[in-house]
């Protein structure tokens, strides 16, 4: 029999829905329900490709003994972390609160009718094991507690309730003066936490940090910064051989479970994946290394095949793949080495098993061989006796043979709602790698997601969180809206489109009339007219993924000098200054509000190209491939209707004009290819026209 999670579109949901556990979906229903009954709620916030989420409902929601005491004692609340991120920071910074750890999923904890948490955990067994105790001894204690401490309950929710009120920045009675000096903080900071052996930052299990990574290079291309380079190839080397990257089928896993990046947590997340292909792109352009174009065709043509969908139902991007099939963890990546062995001819495994460590003991569960790359193919050709170029043709052939036998698995489980905020991210991500590879597959795929968004999640000029099965619902939130933003920006400066600039505008007055605290500056996670929550967050540090502030301030701070509209201009530099103290604390963990802070001390060079083709594609790309920060956007001559801003002069005397601008100040029209590279590639800022 089913619960009211039946008609939810969420397949985490959905998972649930046949549970003996008579769950509800967050909202006004059990909300209510457990006011007037005065129960106790149970939330249990987790999402699809989680291994552990998996493992208790298992254990605990799927048994009839565990489901009869939670529904004797709770209002029971299912949430997904992906459609409501609003309810999961909450309450996530909640459980720190309360427990001084951090949390993770399943986030498991008990609040009172009102919503306030008092207790909770993350994976309770069923029965105590390994120091847990056993979530069928827990209920009834939880519950006795409620009957019999209530008033010291409700002590501790006001406490609770003022120390999440604490964490919101308050307005500065000074004003922030912004430094470079936070940026050498942040790079010298980030220096002490690399790991200078295997890459990325800190010990296991190691996660990706994409802002950082993304920070470093950015100090390289801007400063010539070589250290801060080393940290980002070195991660990004180390990744691209280790078990985290998928060496058959292309994408990253989220993260790895030991120092090597060797044995990964088998989910696939798109949010992952796309600041990856932004950053590999970095990694060619960097230095020319074959491995990082690799990666990034593979990753690519892996979001294409697997994670985005038909053009005839959707076209936006989907949201993960499960770290199991078959309820084991792993188990369509990993193999068996006679398996390997079995399905290439001996010349073919002579190279691949020395390449991939199959020739060691196994890396996973003492049984199975996760790939990684171990060696380099030049010393496993040297071994063999081959030339470079022999090994490479049976590495391709090895590699295609053990990819279609793969194939032929029961497949991970795809969680298919197509989230905004993770399509902007992936959208960015791959109109990059498309723009500076050349791949005209990669932009085409960006641009169908872009459309799919505008037509189906911009409704009544509001975004919608996320859609599945012919379904767009949840009002957005402030991620969605930035990311958003960010990636029309990156869509621009591939393939002009007006449509994109008039939906970036619309995006940004959303974000200034519904999420800006014109009080004190910055941008609430959630709308003004959202549903009221116990806390109502305004994120600023980086995590997973960037900073909502961080990317709302450099995109409006972006779109405010291409368009000469200062009101986002100041909008984002009040959140800059609300934001200064908590940065200059620890900048490492803020790198995409410096990267804002940086474009107010120096704003971007913007190149304004207005031509014919084929000059005007190829001026683009010398600039784009030299100048990976510039921000450049190529204007056909045929274009009318333009804002003031970009309306400049066609040529006279050539086929391109070019317009070089920084903050308030432009120089003269340039006509001539090598000068506007002299000029794009001196330092410093444009002085102003006499």
């Amino acid at each position: 029999m089913s619960n009211h999670l039946v008609n939810e579109t969420s397949p985490y949901l959905l998972q649930h829905a046949d549970n003996p556990v008579d769950w509800y979906p967050w909202g006004k229903e059990a909300l209510t329900l457990a006011c007037s009954q005065d129960k106790l709620i149970l939330l249990s916030i987790g999402y699809s490709a989680c291994h552990w989420c998996h493992v208790m409902a298992h254990e605990c929601f799927e048994d009839d003994e565990v489901a009869a005491m939670m529904n004797q004692y709770f209002i029971n609340i299912k949430v997904d972390r992906e459609e409501r991120p609003d309810l999961d920071q909450i309450y996530q910074t909640a459980y720190y609160m309360l427990n001084q750890r951090n949390g993770g999923w399943p986030l498991t904890l008990f609040l009172t009718p009102e919503q306030q948490p008092f207790f909770g955990g993350t994976y309770f067994p069923k029965q105590p094991r390994h120091g847990l105790p056993g979530f069928l001894d827990l209920l009834p204690r939880v519950a006795e507690t409620y009957m019999t401490r209530g008033d010291a309950i409700t002590q501790q929710g006001a406490e609770l309730q003022k120390l999440l009120a604490d964490t919101l920045p308050s307005q500065n009675s000074v004003a922030s003066v912004f430094s470079e000096s936070l940026l050498d903080q942040a790079l010298q900071e980030l220096k002490d936490m690399f790991d200078p052996v295997h890459g990325g930052f800190g010990q296991a299990p190691k996660f990706i940090h994409p802002a950082e990574l993304g920070f470093c290079f950015r100090q390289y291309f801007l400063a010539k910064n070589d250290k801060a380079l080393e940290i980002s190839l070195l991660t990004l080397e180390k990744m691209s051989q280790g078990g985290i990257y998928d060496q058959l089928g292309g994408g990253f896993c989220r993260y790895s479970t030991d120092q090597q990046w060797q044995i990964p947590h088998f989910e696939k997340m798109l949010y992952d994946n796309g600041p990856l292909l932004q950053l590999c792109t970095d990694a060619w352009l960097a230095t020319g290394e074959p491995l990082f174009k690799r990666v990034v065709v593979e990753t690519a043509e892996w979001v294409r095949r697997e994670m985005q969908s038909p053009v005839d139902t959707a076209g936006g991007y989907y949201s993960t793949l499960d770290a199991d099939s078959e309820h084991e963890e792993g188990k369509f990546y990993v193999w068996k080495r006679d398996q390997i062995s079995q399905m290439l001819t001996r010349e073919e495994f002579a190279v691949i098993a020395p390449y991939y460590g199959v020739l060691q003991p196994p890396n996973f569960e003492e049984k199975y061989w996760n790939l990684e790359i171990v060696q380099p193919l030049s010393a496993v050709a040297r071994v063999v006796g081959i030339s470079l170029d022999e090994a490479q043709q049976r590495l391709k052939s090895a590699r295609r043979k053990l990819f279609s036998a793969r194939e032929s698995r029961l497949h991970p489980g795809r969680d298919e709602k197509i989230l905004t905020s993770w399509n902007g991210l992936m959208i960015k991500g791959m109109v990059y790698a498309g723009r500076v590879f050349e791949r005209k597959a990669w932009i085409f795929s960006a641009t169908r997601a872009v459309d799919f968004i505008r037509s189906t999640l911009w409704k009544n000029n509001r975004l919608l969180a996320t859609y599945k099965d012919g379904r767009a619902h949840l009002n957005a939130y402030l991620d969605d809206y930035a990311f958003l933003l960010d990636c029309l920006l990156g869509l621009m400066q591939t393939e002009f489109r007006t449509v994109d600039l008039e939906f970036a505008v619309a995006l940004a007055e959303v974000l200034l009339n519904q999420f800006e605290d014109k009080e004190v500056g910055g941008f609430f996670f959630t709308s003004h007219d959202h549903e009221k929550l116990i806390h109502r967050p305004k994120p600023v540090h980086d995590s997973a993924i960037p900073s909502g502030n961080g990317v709302a301030a450099i995109a409006l701070q972006r779109l405010g000098h291409l368009l000469g509209e200062f009101r986002y201009l100041q909008a984002a530099e009040r959140a800059l200054h609300l934001f200064h103290p908590v940065i200059s604390r620890r900048p490492s963990a803020n790198c995409t509000l410096l990267t804002a802070i940086d474009e107010i001390i120096a704003p971007p060079k913007i190149v304004i190209l207005r031509g014919c083709e084929p000059d005007l594609s190829k001026w683009q790309r010398q600039l784009q491939c030299k100048f990976p920060q510039l921000f450049v956007i190529a204007l056909s001559s045929e274009l009318i209707g333009l804002p003031p801003s970009l309306n400049k002069a066609l040529p006279t005397d050539g086929n391109v004009n070019a317009w070089v601008c920084q903050g308030v100040n432009c120089l003269p029209g340039i006509s001539n290819i090598q000068e506007l590279l002299h000029v794009c590639e001196v330092q410093g800022k444009i002085p102003p026209l006499l």
